[in-house]
């Protein structure tokens, strides 16, 4: 089973990830946890340009190209050879960010970023997708609470940008029966309990 994580920055999806992988390997289950951008030597040293902040000047469309070349190289090298061995594969974001993120928080052509994204990840579409939703207000407030975290280049973004990234996950979520909001506002454990929950519908 593939299963992704998506929503805006500081929603809470690393620790959920963290949460259904035990869940998971408590249970006998075969897992890997990859991340985007990154998860293979390539897609790693893409990761560096993408979030380093000295890296300012970046046009929108390079951006794009870039998580785009990333996500190819974890497809073909990591995703596809793990679900052909029957393993769990859990994502902490995958093609839906390119069109949240560039799509509409960068304004670039959402019919063109689709279908960048179809040709990316081919055959990798995920079984399950949770979006942790919370308002712009609650990402304002949990980025001023991280004091010993260097912000990257993507979390420096202003209040409007988050707006239209949000619409963007909603958009997705009216077009796909994968996609399952959870309020990322809810407790951890609460959070986990959703999470679980669905999965074992789409184990039976």
């Amino acid at each position: 089973m593939f299963i992704t994580f998506e929503g805006l920055d500081f929603c809470g999806k690393s620790t959920q990830v963290q949460l259904l992988e035990k869940y998971l390997l408590d249970n006998g289950k075969n897992v890997k946890i990859i991340r985007e951008p990154g998860g293979t030597p390539i897609s790693e040293k893409i990761r560096d340009i993408l979030l380093d902040k000295k890296n300012s000047e970046m046009s929108v469309e390079t951006e794009l190209i870039l998580f785009s070349a990333s996500r190819s190289q974890l497809v073909k090298q990591s995703i596809l050879p793990a679900l052909k061995e029957n393993v769990f594969v859990i994502s902490d974001r995958f093609h839906d960010s390119s069109i949240a993120y560039q799509a509409f928080g960068r304004k670039i052509s959402l019919e063109f970023v689709e279908e960048l994204q179809r040709f990316v990840i081919g055959k990798a579409v995920p079984d399950l997708t949770f979006f942790l939703d919370i308002p712009i207000e609650e990402v304002l407030k949990r980025k001023s609470k991280v004091k010993h975290v260097e912000l990257d280049r993507i979390e420096l973004s202003k209040m409007d940008f988050y707006e239209r990234v949000r619409k963007g996950y909603f958009y997705i979520a009216e077009k796909e029966k994968r996609f399952r909001i959870i309020s990322g506002q809810l407790s951890i454990p609460e959070i986990h309990e959703k999470i679980i929950r669905e999965v074992k519908k789409l184990e039976k």
